[in-house]
């Protein structure tokens, strides 16, 4: 169902919109944990050291579609917000054509250029023939992948968060059916868990599409909406190009880490690699409420209310902290019991690494919900320099702790690299958003 977020109590609207994007979020990260967790009891350790090895590569290729897909569609949102509804197919269709170009060239450098990236990050002999099987089906399948955000994240700029859950159950429910099938049915092993998620998604994409043809007539695209124009196509790539970049420059952070940790052994790998699996999962609130913010951000920058943006954002941190306090609170809590189901080994190196970095990264997770917000609300005005910034802040710190501390302290230094960039790039984000938004008057940053 289509949602306008220009009118009513904004953060009723944002909430209203939150709760079906955050069990949605949920099941994309089931996607992860459900591999990582199948792999793991059905293969053994040393399959969870090797699909973890290569973990921080699938979240690079998984948030560059995400991040090219929700910039593609911050102009639909946009033009939803000013009431043109012939700019919201001309839009639609735009980011279909870019989606299409843009996945093509990145599967084939991803295909082209992964023994290379193996090597930089580090894997040993003993993990790289499961590694590398794993991470090239995922990318021969990243057609399915970004289609099925870009139809999400088109349903999301409309202000419907319902109709992109519904699927990604669909898929995620899919996913764990195909992959115990394929890994304890067939002995597929490894690569049976990487072909069941690439199936998974592009039976939700195809589904998702017929959906979205019976029930979304604004979206009906017609032959002059395929027209080819260059600026148009050029605004959508001033926008997607750079949130691209921003998920690769945080990925390549995480890489960076993973690199680093996989000098380490088996064990530490799966450790940590368990331990950001559930940080993931915990953090999905926030991650939540920063893309409806930049969904609620994009209609109002378009209508040209910005003192709703200004309350929302105000209303949406608020919230945002009260979640991260009980994101906080369950993972101290309940964090050791959840790494159990990891593995049906009982390895003591592996659960004490893992619980090391959740009690390093757990209180610090104020600042990294404080980032969610005020990023995101600076992407709905369709001001891309802001993110990518701090997304190369993340990158800089993060990388040069990881490799420094870890010479120093060891596994621990690792730990303590994401809290120290979460910091700095909250300080950084929100200092920009507070001057953007003081300083935006309605003759300013006018949509083109």
């Amino acid at each position: 169902m289509i949602h306008n977020m220009t009118e009513g109590n904004p953060i009723k609207l944002i909430l209203a919109f939150t709760g079906p994007l955050l069990i949605g979020n949920i099941f994309q990260q089931f996607y992860n944990i459900a591999d990582i967790i199948i792999v793991g009891r059905f293969i053994g350790v040393h399959a969870l050291a090797a699909v973890g090895a290569v973990a921080p590569l699938f979240m690079a290729l998984l948030g560059l579609t995400i991040g090219m897909a929700s910039g593609f569609t911050v102009l639909m949102g946009q033009r939803f917000g000013a009431g043109d509804f012939d700019g919201v197919r001309r839009s639609f269709s735009m980011s279909i054509i870019l989606s299409l170009g843009m996945t093509v060239i990145l599967m084939l450098i991803a295909c082209l250029c992964m023994p290379w990236f193996l090597q930089l990050m580090n894997i040993s002999h003993e993990l790289y023939d499961d590694s590398y099987q794993y991470i090239i089906i995922i990318s021969y399948g990243l057609l399915a992948m970004m289609f099925y955000n870009l139809l999400s994240c088109a349903c999301r700029a409309l202000g419907d968060s319902r109709t992109p859950l519904y699927f990604l159950i669909f898929s995620s429910l899919l996913n764990v059916v195909l992959a115990v099938l394929f890994i304890a049915c067939f002995g597929w092993g490894i690569p049976g868990s990487a072909i069941a998620l690439v199936l998974a998604q592009a039976a939700s994409t195809v589904l998702c599409l017929i959906y979205m043809h019976h029930h979304f007539p604004m979206l009906h695209l017609q032959r002059r909406d395929w027209h080819w124009d260059r600026a148009f196509a050029l605004q959508h790539l001033r926008i997607g190009i750079p949130m691209a970049a921003q998920f690769l420059i945080i990925s390549l952070g995480i890489i960076i880490i993973q690199s680093v940790c996989n000098t380490f052994g088996s064990e530490t790998i799966a450790g940590f690699v368990s331990a950001t699996r559930i940080e993931q999962l915990a953090l999905q609130p926030m991650v939540s409420f920063g893309i409806a913010m930049a969904v609620y951000s994009a209609q109002n920058y378009g209508a040209r209310k910005y003192n709703r943006i200004r309350q929302g954002v105000r209303q949406c941190s608020l919230v945002s902290l009260a979640f991260c306090g009980l994101a906080a609170t369950t993972m101290y809590l309940g964090g050791q019991d959840i790494l159990s189901i990891f593995t049906s080994e009982h390895d003591e190196i592996l659960l004490q690494q893992a619980w090391l970095y959740i009690t390093m990264s757990v209180p610090f997770y104020f600042f990294l919900g404080q980032i969610f917000v005020y990023r995101n609300a600076v992407q709905g005005m369709g001001i891309s320099a802001v993110p990518l910034t701090s997304s190369i802040i993340e990158l800089s710190l993060r990388g040069g702790a990881a490799y420094l501390l870890a010479n120093s302290w060891g596994y621990w230094g690792i730990c303590c690299a994401s809290p120290i960039c979460w910091v700095a790039a909250c300080f950084f984000t929100a200092g920009c958003y507070f001057y953007i938004i003081s300083n935006l008057k309605d003759s300013e940053y006018l949509i083109s």
